[in-house]
């Protein structure tokens, strides 16, 4: 009976601890909530950027986005938020519930990383990573640009940056300059 007990404790402390972890990581859905509120309160939109922790080039992404020459340039026009997807099954626990979904949603489940997206304050979608060819719709997945490094990603970037934000060509110029550093 006392060995019973224990395998009932043991296995209850498992869940226990498998659900408290679980409750770390915030949903998808709490996350982008939270960003809508301080976008809207700061007349800002929200860049969404999907990531994993393995991800060589969503770490570039973060570094061209947080250096000192851009950081002040997205955080005056972003609420920026990260989603983790695509884990290694050894770190699925860093991921964000519902993520992968969401993803999928924007037709980014085969996109690769990083995938991201410019959302309004009420969460509808004014731009993402695929380049498309003149004229196509947002509807139309185009070709995941992921971390914007050669020329006519970072321009094409770019001109989405100026369409939903209120950034100037000299801030543009200073962004571009250091996305193609990412080469």
């Amino acid at each position: 009976m006392k060995k019973i007990a224990a395998a009932l404790f043991t296995i209850g402390c498992f869940f226990m601890v498998m659900m408290a972890n679980a409750q770390d990581v915030p949903s998808s859905d709490k996350v982008l909530s939270d960003a809508y509120t301080i976008a809207s309160k700061e007349n800002k939109n929200v860049l969404v950027i999907f990531h994993a922790s393995w991800c060589g080039w969503c770490k570039k992404m973060d570094a061209a986005i947080n250096d000192t020459s851009c950081k002040a340039l997205f955080e005056k026009s972003y609420v920026i938020v990260h989603l983790t997807v695509e884990e290694s099954k050894e770190n699925r626990q860093l991921e964000n519930p519902g993520a992968n979904l969401l993803k999928r949603k924007y037709k980014g489940d085969n996109a690769g990383l990083p995938f991201w997206l410019i959302l309004n304050p009420n969460g509808d979608l004014l731009g993402d990573s695929f380049m498309r060819k003149p004229g196509e719709s947002l509807n139309v997945p185009g070709e995941n640009m992921g971390c914007p490094a050669a020329t006519e990603e970072v321009a094409a970037f770019c001109t989405l940056l100026k369409k939903t934000s209120s950034l100037t060509e000299a801030e543009l110029a200073i962004i571009s300059a250091r996305f193609k550093k990412n080469r």
